[in-house]
């Protein structure tokens, strides 16, 4: 077996001991979420995985029902980005979102094969059919619950740095990257969420693709 391969298992492994040791930790915030606002624990969504292929990424929900068509509503420019003090996102999403505990569902995702511990995070569909030669590298490996990206930035960081740190990290992967990455992680969940960066690339991407169709 390669390196990689014994990596990816050792990352299945580590997803499912964790599943254990925090399932009672998942349960009190699947109950909250329950309890604070209604059915639908959790948030399941199309990304794209190793190779751009599709899979179903599990989150806890930590924003109202159809939050994308609300997008639309506040007069955001991207369906899928955020605004300060956005409205969509609920009491309990906020400290879920804060905490990165909203995340935690995504083990399953590790234990079943189609993400990894660390890599790239998982993009939506729509915004990965707009990406250049240049931006789908980030697709060569996994996606990660947390990331190089993550660690040096999260969401103070437009789409480009996001692209050129992915493509540094899928060139210079190592299971040594990996572990110095999850240290950080670990060190940085007390800290507060950064502001929320507006970006324009997603934006004007689906823009362009629009009247590439129209053409």
């Amino acid at each position: 077996m390669t390196v990689r391969m014994l990596w990816d298992l050792a990352n299945r492994l580590a997803a499912a001991v964790a599943l254990v040791l925090l399932s009672p930790l998942m349960l009190v915030i699947a109950a909250w979420i329950r309890i604070a606002d209604g059915k639908g624990v959790l948030f399941i969504q199309d990304r794209a995985g190793r190779d751009g292929v599709p899979f179903q990424m599990l989150k806890f929900r930590t924003m109202v029902h159809d939050s994308v068509r609300m997008a639309e509503e506040i007069g955001l420019g991207d369906p899928f980005g955020l605004l300060e003090n956005d409205p969509r996102i609920t009491r309990c999403g906020r400290f879920l979102r804060r905490t990165s505990l909203d995340e935690l569902p995504q083990l399953v995702n590790v234990v079943t094969g189609r993400m990894a511990l660390t890599g790239p995070r998982p993009d939506v569909l729509p915004q990965v059919a707009n990406y250049s030669a240049e931006d789908r590298r980030r697709l060569e490996v996994k996606p990660g619950i947390t990331g190089w990206a993550q660690v040096n930035g999260r969401e103070d960081i437009d789409w480009a740095q996001r692209f050129v740190l992915d493509r540094w990290y899928v060139d210079h992967w190592s299971p040594a990257l990996d572990l110095r990455i999850l240290w950080m992680t670990a060190v940085s969940l007390h800290r507060e969420e950064p502001p929320v960066h507006v970006d324009e690339l997603n934006i004007q991407r689906a823009q362009a693709h629009e009247v590439r169709r129209a053409a």
